[in-house]
């Protein structure tokens, strides 16, 4: 039984048991952001004149409250991601959406961290991410950002991995001047 400060465990309590309450609690606190989050935004939305009466009722802080319904609004159900936290969520919630899916699909395929994600997003920005391997290097080129934004939606439209993306796009201008 769980109470305010703790939880209450009977004297004897069966392994397989323990092991689901276990993993139950893990659970409720793995989801406990996005759920308050999603609890702020329905009241914001439904008792928009009494919501902040609600919410300090929760005895949460409020700043607290606004950043986990700012990430909730931000992705719906149908795009988090259960194999990442709430954090990794949070670190891409301020891009396009389509920008933010493709970061989360990165940190999902190669098992990133919150951190990990937060300095590879450093990275990007600075100009300074790994090239992938490839026989010929390419010139640096300095692109607005509005522009590499504008790339990637139209790749994320196929489905195609961005850089995919660019080299197809690049072959298709090349066929189009030689005539192919």
């Amino acid at each position: 039984m769980t109470t305010r400060v703790g939880l209450k465990i009977p004297a004897i309590l069966p392994y397989d048991r323990w092991e689901k309450a276990g993993l139950h609690i893990f659970q409720i606190a793995d989801s406990s952001a996005w759920c308050l989050g999603d609890w702020l935004v329905y009241g914001q939305e439904r008792y928009a004149d009494r919501y902040r009466t609600g919410v300090q009722a929760a005895g949460l802080d409020y700043q607290t409250l606004r950043n986990y319904a700012w990430v909730a609004r931000h992705f719906e159900l149908g795009r988090r991601r259960e194999n990442l936290s709430f954090g990794h969520h949070a670190e891409v919630a301020s891009l396009p959406p389509a920008q933010a899916d493709t970061w989360l699909d990165r940190a999902e395929q190669h098992g990133w961290s919150r951190n990990r994600l937060r300095l590879q997003l450093r990275e990007s920005r600075q100009g300074n991410r790994a090239a992938p391997l490839a026989r010929v290097s390419l010139p640096r080129i300095s692109v607005p950002v509005d522009r590499v934004e504008r790339w990637r939606d139209a790749a994320s439209k196929v489905e195609g991995d961005f850089e995919e993306w660019i080299l197809v796009a690049l072959d298709r201008a090349a066929a189009h001047e030689l005539g192919d």
